[in-house]
């Protein structure tokens, strides 16, 4: 089976030799996104939440890309500098995931690229 490069204008540009997400037959993986606004390339760090819905809309127009939404999601993974941060973090996440939300974990790592707050990646399948 083939793999298709997904990419999507509307969300930022990959930062290193990797591609935005891979799609293998009905499923795809978003590689990890941070909170980088594509029309300024500025990365928002002005409160977690603002942060972590920058990285919701980057993820969603990967996955729009691809054909696909929130609720094709089936795995994430959400890494934070400050696991104090996880109450924030879960809240705003939890607006795109409200109706049978996918696995996941959460991890606290010491620095993210960028030196993003959040990161998150994920999986999807169709």
């Amino acid at each position: 089976m083939p793999k298709e490069v997904i990419y999507s204008a509307h969300a930022p540009e990959p930062i290193g030799p990797y591609s935005q997400a891979i799609k293998i037959g009905s499923m795809l993986f978003v590689s990890g996104q941070i909170a980088i606004d594509k029309a300024s390339g500025k990365i928002i760090t002005d409160t977690i939440e603002a942060e972590t819905n920058q990285v919701l809309k980057n993820l969603e127009a990967v996955l729009q890309a691809a054909g696909m939404d929130f609720t094709h999601v089936v795995k994430c993974s959400i890494f934070l500098k400050d696991l104090g941060q996880f109450p924030v973090v879960n809240e705003t996440y939890g607006k795109k995931f409200n109706a049978n939300p996918p696995a996941r974990e959460t991890v606290e790592v010491s620095r993210l690229p960028k030196d993003a707050n959040v990161e998150i990646s994920c999986i999807a399948v169709k």
